[in-house]
């Protein structure tokens, strides 16, 4: 019996079970996709996932901004 039926070469899905949105990224905390790259993942082509993966590494200093601190407080 082979095992070739369950071996996939496609694009794996970049989620790691962290599913939070950032409110005002819209970005998800564990996988950095948007809403819509999430839903719409499973209908995407192959090239279509490894432009989103390319992506996702610039999109983490979305998330990491301070969004308060001294800078905040002296800018009022």
């Amino acid at each position: 019996m082979s095992d070739a039926v369950w071996k996939r070469d496609e694009v794996q899905s970049p989620c790691v079970k962290i599913c939070v949105m950032h409110p005002e990224a819209r970005l998800c905390t564990g996988c950095l996709r948007s809403i819509e790259e999430i839903t719409g993942w499973s209908r995407m082509s192959d090239d279509q996932r490894r432009a989103v993966m390319d992506e996702l590494p610039s999109r983490e200093s979305l998330l990491k901004k301070r969004r308060g601190g001294r800078a905040a407080r002296l800018s009022r």
